[in-house]
């Protein structure tokens, strides 16, 4: 009669049958050495990844920006972005046509600090004048 053999434990069970790999696969060491076995794959996984980023950045192909996956957009146009729901007083919901206004608190709003996209300049800030 065949043995079977578990690759995770590199062990020949005593008999090929569906009780014993059944209670061979339940057991304490099987499970301790399935875990370290995806364990040492995983970070295996993740070296690779490491030493690849590491390669394109010395390389020249990965440039080190504060949007690694390009100007962050919205999925769907038609809803707000976050900073758009702290609308300014008097302005209606979103959704409905706003006043004229409305319309001007509309132009003068703007993201909050560190969401402008790359190339951009933040705004001047002026110095106050010294009162001495």
């Amino acid at each position: 009669m065949p043995k079977y053999y578990c690759d995770y434990c590199d062990t020949f069970l005593t008999h090929d049958s569906p009780s014993v790999r059944k209670t061979h696969c339940q057991g304490r060491k099987h499970k301790e050495n399935v875990r370290d076995y995806y364990q040492k794959w995983m970070e295996e996984q993740a070296q690779k990844l490491i030493d690849q980023t590491t390669a394109a950045y010395k390389s020249g192909k990965l440039v080190n920006t504060p949007f690694p996956m390009g100007v962050p957009r919205l999925i769907n146009p038609n809803i707000a972005p976050p900073w758009a729901f702290s609308l300014p007083p008097g302005m209606p919901p979103l959704g409905l046509p706003p006043n004229p206004a409305a319309m001007t608190a509309l132009m003068t709003l703007r993201p909050p600090p560190g969401i402008l996209p790359p190339g951009v300049p933040p705004p001047a800030v002026v110095p106050k004048p010294s009162t001495e």
